[in-house]
């Protein structure tokens, strides 16, 4: 059915996206074990989506959410998905109870790291199933049973048909950022799975915009859902300012180095891969240490940058929309686009990175003469009226806008990802030569120690004999010799073809 014929819709103030200090999450009908966990972490008041959804998902009801990005969406489908989940049994050995997709690796692991906790105060077991990591672990995990498997489209669609998992088992599917799972393309296999899932399992799609992409999933697969959403869709979140900084072509690298030095937490985005590795050494070489984030990295080197950038020992985050989607750190005060977004849902995800849960940030966009037009036709299509401001490298207006500040100049180590050989297990560096079964000096052999060269030039296993020495009896070299040897003799003499007797 389509999003508009849902029996119940719940439209929220779009200035809601704080806990509501009125109601605890125990008033919610959540398990006691679950209402602990969360106070242990001191969450103790649900934020508004959660506090619309999650009696209705308790309920059985399947929802469609929509809510601004940092709302509290994870934990307004995880909490009542562990919730009925814990009131069954184990999960059979690869057959998990439970279905969470997302669109990429990095938001898989942010839910998953958001829930575990949670999961195991109701006994309940989770695990990533995503791509770009070995699959023996996880399909180690499936076979011991799980009960929450947290997965991308096209990772679990492998599992599938390796044999490891099957999702007749599961009673609560979940579709997180499903819009951007639309705009990427995963469609045909996310419904797919869903075909794969049984047809009275509850279905929670959550997603910062629900639009006519994902309608088709909402008619097939969705029974009488209800609608919650906390503000409209191209709703901009009233904590965050939006800056268009009008600038030469020749500035664009200087200001986007100035900003990138300023002392808060910052998320920078560029448009493709080669982009923002190039921008990442740039802003190296003038002095400012920047982490680098995209798809054509390694799942090692991106929870690595990850890790770096939410510990503060990276202040610059550079990245692309696909990598970023749905990625929450705490405290990023400025989000900058130094390639304007071409389409208004990627402008209010990428600005989404600040300004989450209440707090306050600023979102800048870098703005050459020829896309001036442009860009202010797609921010009027996302409901954003931005501030313009025509700047240059070192303009106190730039410094006022977002804190920007001249880079030190002293060049810093960028952190290059070392290429890995093939069955290559250990992380740590190792000393050319070495080996998995133990430190041994170069030309080292099993059998015992020697000298390199000991064995005689020669040596063969039938006993000790000279070079050149043969089983048979002696001969002189060339001696006797038929065939292609006198053939070639008699080449070099001339005498092919005549009588060895005559004289010349």
């Amino acid at each position: 059915m389509p999003l508009s014929a849902s029996d119940s819709s719940t439209d929220l103030p779009a200035d809601v996206g704080g806990p509501n200090q009125s109601i605890d999450f125990g008033a919610l009908g959540l398990p006691q074990p679950l209402v602990r966990a969360l106070a242990r972490q001191g969450i103790t008041t649900p934020f508004e989506i959660q506090r619309a959804t999650v009696p209705d998902a308790l309920a059985g009801r399947d929802v469609l959410g929509r809510g601004q990005t940092g709302s509290g969406k994870t934990l307004a489908f995880g909490l009542p998905l562990l919730a009925r989940v814990a009131e069954g049994g184990q999960a059979r050995p690869m057959r998990p109870r439970a279905l969470v997709l997302v669109p990429t690796r990095e938001l898989a692991m942010q839910v998953n790291d958001a829930l575990l906790p949670l999961g195991k105060a109701v006994g309940l077991f989770l695990k990533t199933a995503v791509g770009g990591v070995p699959y023996d672990r996880q399909i180690d995990a499936l076979r011991r049973g799980v009960e929450v498997v947290v997965a991308t489209p096209g990772r679990l669609a492998d599992l599938i048909d390796r044999g490891v998992c099957r999702l007749d088992d599961v009673e609560v599917t979940v579709l997180d950022e499903a819009d951007q799972m639309a705009d990427m393309g995963f469609l045909p296999e996310v419904t797919e799975l869903l075909a794969k899932t049984p047809a009275n399992t509850q279905r929670l799609l959550f997603s910062a915009t629900l639009d006519t992409d994902v309608d088709a999933l909402v008619q097939r697969f969705m029974t009488d859902p209800v609608t919650h959403s906390t503000a409209p869709a191209t709703a901009a979140v009233s904590t965050m300012d939006h800056h268009l900084l009008l600038i030469p072509p020749q500035d664009k690298f200087p200001v986007t180095a100035s900003i990138a030095a300023r002392s808060g937490r910052t998320i920078v985005f560029a448009r493709t891969q080669l982009g923002v590795d190039r921008l990442v050494t740039q802003l190296a070489a003038v002095g400012v240490r920047a982490g680098g984030l995209h798809g054509g990295k390694t799942q090692r080197m991106r929870t690595r940058t990850l890790a770096e950038f939410r510990e503060g020992r990276t202040n610059v985050l550079v990245a692309t929309d696909v990598a970023a989607r749905g990625i929450h750190v705490d405290g990023v005060s400025l989000v900058l686009h130094v390639d304007p977004p071409k389409d208004p849902k990627d402008y209010l995800h990428r600005a989404g990175r600040t300004a989450r849960a209440g707090e306050t940030g600023a979102v800048a966009t870098l703005v050459l003469p020829k896309q001036r037009r442009t860009t202010l036709a797609m921010l009027e299509k996302a409901g954003v009226e931005p501030e313009q401001t025509r700047v240059r490298a070192g303009d106190a207006a730039l410094a006022e806008l977002t804190g920007a500040r001249e880079p030190s100049g002293v060049p810093v180590r960028e952190e290059r990802e070392e290429p890995r050989r093939p069955g290559r297990t250990t992380v740590g560096p190792r000393r050319f030569g070495d080996r998995p079964g133990g430190d041994r000096r170069f030309g080292d052999r099993p059998g015992g120690e020697r000298r390199f060269g000991d064995r005689a030039y020669g040596d063969q296993p039938r006993g000790e004999r000279r070079f050149g020495d043969q089983p048979r009896a002696e001969r002189r070299f060339g001696a006797d010799r038929g065939g292609r040897s006198e053939v070639r003799g008699e080449e070099r003499r001339g005498t092919v073809g005549r009588p060895r007797s005559h004289t010349y």
